[in-house]
């Protein structure tokens, strides 16, 4: 299959529970709608028989093709993976934790029709708990202060791109991505629709509260340079309050004497100041960081194996590559760093 109409991008990281549940939906909505398509799947490392599981799906169906990393690289780089080697007209993004309904594909594909090169799947909050829901609405709220782009609450990566999209996508090269601001950056025309809010059908979040935050955090530095002039907006205000309170203590001994010194006062400005210099040198290092990994040019994420190899073999779930004959038996281990 050289071109298609559809392609379905699924970046998967430990879902063995879940994935056979989501393949199986999301062919009983693709098959129906009379449109050539693929699956790309995107094994991101997974330390449990997703990347098997996904081979075998492969095996079986010329319509589904993969791509499994050599350790986990995060989501970014799986999902710029499956981009890279989508070929249809329109490319959908979707989690294959079922939370990005299949059943949406359709209407997505029908706004597509009308010319959109874009077209969100906005999740709405329900069945959230009220903490979660009221941090992330600050948070959005900050990025879409902060940010060059527009960041809208619950648009998150279950998206259809054009081609045209794609390809934009694709000409950016920076290593540090954050999706969420490259879809806003590159425009084009682009609808959006909200649908409710699914629970996970199995398995566990991978994006807890620090993650979150990390991501947030990519998000600011990524996409502008206000933190810097925030430092040096704060730095000013607090060198003009620094001269006036001098003038003040001028003026204080010129009309009544010397006072006793104040050391509370003395105390609190060392304290607060030195704050203010960790805080800057912190956002200054984030982004002589980022220059640094930029600078490195190092490859976004190691391919262990794709469905094109030749030397690729169908294994059955949970089983482990064959082992050179006299080579030590295989003890089954993750290792490195693991990023969702």
């Amino acid at each position: 299959m050289k071109t298609c109409q559809v392609s379905v991008v699924v970046p998967c990281f430990d879902e063995d529970e879940v994935i056979e549940a989501f393949h199986r939906a999301l062919l009983a909505v693709l098959e129906p709608i009379r449109h050539t398509f693929e699956i790309c799947y995107v094994d991101d490392g997974s330390g449990d028989r997703t990347g098997a599981r996904i081979n075998s799906f492969a095996a079986g169906d010329r319509r589904v093709r993969y791509v499994s990393f050599s350790r986990n690289f995060g989501k970014e780089a799986a999902m710029l993976a499956g981009l890279r080697m989508s070929r249809g007209e329109a490319v959908v993004l979707m989690d294959a934790d079922l939370q990005h309904p299949p059943e949406l594909l359709p209407r997505m594909l029908e706004l597509r029709k009308r010319g959109y090169d874009q077209v969100v799947a906005r999740r709405d909050r329900t069945g959230e708990g009220a903490l979660r829901t009221l941090l992330g609405a600050v948070c959005y709220r900050a990025m879409g202060r902060c940010m060059d782009v527009e960041v809208v609450d619950g648009e998150g990566d279950f998206r259809l791109l054009s081609r045209k999209a794609v390809d934009a996508v694709l000409a950016l090269p920076e290593t540090d991505r954050f999706s969420k601001g490259i879809f806003s950056w590159i425009g084009f025309d682009t609808a959006s629709f909200t649908y409710r809010n699914v629970r996970r059908a199995a398995g566990s979040s991978k994006w807890a509260g620090r993650n979150l935050f990390n991501y947030g955090i990519d998000g600011l530095v990524s996409f502008n340079s206000r933190p810097l002039r925030l430092a040096i907006h704060a730095g000013l205000a607090l060198a003009l309050a620094a001269l006036g309170y001098a003038l003040w203590i001028i003026t204080d001994v010129a009309l009544h004497g010397v006072a006793v010194p104040g050391y509370t006062t003395l105390l609190t400005a060392v304290v607060a100041l030195g704050g203010i210099q960790l805080a800057t040198l912190g956002v200054i290092g984030e982004y002589v960081g980022r220059i640094y990994s930029e600078a490195k040019r190092r490859p976004h994420y190691v391919v262990r194996e794709t469905s094109e190899s030749p030397d690729r073999a169908v294994r059955p779930p949970g089983a482990l590559p064959d082992a050179p004959p006299g080579a030590p038996p295989v003890v089954p281990m993750y290792e490195g760093r693991r990023r969702a």
